[in-house]
């Protein structure tokens, strides 16, 4: 049986996407399939669901039943060998739930991250002392600080992504309250504020904050994030988080109404050189 894992890599998904893709091309129904590997039909959905990690043995027989030649299913297999490859974050396997590895996963391969937050900074910007400071408030069950310290430090290093060679285009609206909350004093918002000052000098990122003045906007359900990728065999995904989990949505109709919602808040919101200037007036503020 293949083995089971907390949360798939992105190019686990893709693989298993494009397996499902070759298997329906073949003419081939899943308990065909399942019947080449003598196993479960629940298997092979599994597999193409990415949620388990793709067994060598198993693709290859797949591969060579739905008609791919040696040298596509060499390289497909290669690809499976990278994609199984536990990802850098796995090293936080013990304070990292499987809900947000997934998270972390999509974070890295995406192209686009369109983000909302309406309480904080979102995490790819904050300081280590406003991660501290938040997370401090917001452990449950998860107090000890040494537990505390590895998700800053998860934290901080998902922020490399920002700087990388081909870092994704990050276009975050955020709340006004996100601002005027005050998380662990004066002296750490200061610094925070002061990295989202600096944070905007990248020509990757777009920062924009809806002041308390502009009213009601379609977002203030909660915190949300929008994922488009490169790869055409990933559709645009939404992450939205509750307090025990999170969902991820790709369904078509789900994913646009997010999209239009988005776009409307970046509408209402101040523009991103309007934005400076309110990070500006309340940091004299401090």
């Amino acid at each position: 049986m293949s083995e089971p894992r907390s949360a798939p890599t992105v190019g686990q998904v893709v693989l298993g996407r494009r397996l499902l893709d070759l298997r329906e091309s073949a003419g081939l129904k899943r308990e065909e399939a399942a019947r080449i590997l003598r196993v479960a039909p629940a298997t092979v959905r599994r597999m193409e669901m990415a949620e388990v990690a793709l067994k060598i043995p198993y693709l290859q027989l797949l591969l060579k039943s739905y008609g791919v030649s040696d040298d596509e299913a060499g390289a497909f297999v290669q690809l499976a060998e990278d994609a199984n490859k536990p990802g850098w974050w796995q090293r936080f396997h013990d304070i990292l739930p499987g809900w947000f590895s997934m998270y972390v996963s999509l974070e890295g391969a995406a192209k686009l991250i369109r983000s909302y937050d309406p309480h904080f900074v979102p995490g790819l910007l904050q300081t280590e002392g406003y991660a501290r400071g938040v997370l401090k408030a917001g452990a449950v069950g998860q107090t000890r600080p040494e537990e505390i310290e590895r998700h800053v430090d998860l934290r901080m290093q998902r922020q490399d992504l920002l700087t990388r060679e081909d870092a994704p285009r990050l276009w975050v609206v955020m709340d006004e309250t996100a601002l005027r909350r005050s998380v662990g004093g004066p002296e750490v918002m200061r610094a925070q504020i002061d990295r989202l000052l600096e944070a905007t000098e990248l020509t990757t990122l777009t920062l924009q904050v809806i002041p308390f003045a502009s009213g009601p906007h379609p977002g203030t359900y909660g915190p949300f994030v929008l994922f488009r990728f490169a790869m055409p065999e990933l559709p645009d995904m939404v992450y939205s988080e509750y307090l025990t989990g999170a969902v991820y949505l790709d369904a078509r109709a789900e994913v646009a109404t997010y999209l239009e919602v988005m776009d409307r808040m970046a509408a209402q919101a101040a523009t991103a050189q309007r934005t400076k200037e309110i990070l500006k007036d309340l940091r004299k503020e401090l």
